[in-house]
Parts: C-alpha cells; sequence; structure tokens
C-alpha cells in the first residue's frame, strides 16, 4: 500500500496494490497487519454504505462526544471527497481537503476523528463504503453547512444543482458550529 499525506495533518490516501488482468482487477479492502503497521485503527465498530445519484452532496458530518474515525472508498463511480479540520485547537482549523475517488483507482481516505466529512457524487450513480471506529450516535451527530463561504469549498457540483438531505441543507456555518476543543 502506498500512503500520501494530504494539506490536513492524519488525513491521508491510502492507494492499495491492485492487480489488474483481463477479468478485471483483485485488491484488498482492509488487511489488519497493514493498517496497524500505517499507524491506523485495527478495531472498528460499524462498515457503512450509501448508494448516491449525480449531483448528491452528503456532508459535513461529524459525531461530538462520540467522534468517529472513518475509512472511505468508492467501490462505484467517482465522488468528490472533503474532509474539514474541525479541531478549534488545530493550526489547520477551517481549513479542507478534497481528493477524488473512484472504484476504477480503489484509492481509500483516512478521515481521523476531530474532522467533517462529506462527498459528492460525481457520476450517475456513486457506491460509498466506509469503516467507522465508532457507532453512529444521532445525539451526536452535527453538520456543518456544506456550502459556507468561510470554508471556500469547490464541490464541482452547483449550490442549484446539489441534491441536498433536509439535515444537510440546514447545516450550520462554521462560525456558529460546535467543534472540538
Amino acid at each position: 500500500m502506498n500512503v500520501i499525506e494530504t494539506s490536513l495533518p492524519g488525513v491521508l490516501v491510502i492507494e492499495p496494490r491492485v492487480f489488474r488482468d483481463d477479468r478485471g482487477f483483485f485488491f484488498e479492502t482492509f488487511n489488519l497487519a497493514r493498517m496497524a503497521e500505517m499507524g491506523l485503527p485495527t478495531e472498528w465498530k460499524q462498515d457503512n454504505f450509501s448508494l448516491s445519484k449525480k449531483d448528491v452532496v452528503r456532508g459535513l458530518h461529524y459525531q461530538i462526544g462520540q467522534p468517529q474515525g472513518k475509512l472511505v472508498r468508492v467501490v462505484t463511480g467517482a465522488a468528490l471527497d472533503v474532509v474539514v479540520d474541525l479541531r478549534r485547537s488545530s493550526p489547520t482549523f477551517g481549513q479542507h481537503t478534497t481528493i477524488d475517488l473512484c472504484g476504477e483507482s480503489s484509492r481509500m481516505v483516512w478521515i481521523p476523528a476531530g474532522f467533517g466529512h462529506g462527498f459528492a457524487a460525481l457520476t450517475e450513480t456513486v457506491a460509498l463504503s466506509y469503516k467507522v471506529t465508532d457507532y453512529y450516535s444521532p445525539k451526536a451527530e452535527r453538520t456543518v453547512l456544506w456550502n459556507d463561504p468561510a470554508l471556500g469549498i469547490d464541490w464541482k457540483v452547483s449550490s442549484e444543482g446539489a441534491i441536498l438531505s433536509a439535515k444537510d441543507a440546514v447545516g450550520l456555518p462554521l462560525a456558529l458550529a460546535e467543534v472540538f476543543d
């Protein structure tokens, strides 16, 4: 596996070794020993899967009091993955990074606790799979407004064309959001 650091400390792009031939391809989506070697969690609480149609934007989600680290990958299709540093004491607080993920590349993103996460579906359908280090807690869940001008994120989807859940449409601007100390 190849590990690439991003502009946000601790957020990593992981490129697995992919074996391709005329039948298709094979790669390991998870290997406990390799994850431990990279310093990533080896205990996961939940696996999640979402299917989205083109122009769906999900996020920016995080949990307070029960924070989750996430290992994210796109199974099919392509998505713009977005990570925002929500740790007030961090020198990169409020900054973001974007990573292009697609089923063909098999790249994954490690997002430690303390970061907000979202993605935009760039193809007709996007299947996204991710592991989390803690259970989903509706009471702990928070949402930062995906198109907050203070964040300056280019989602590759227009504000008018974005398809949002009711929850994501009323996320809080970063300046008003409950964040990590």
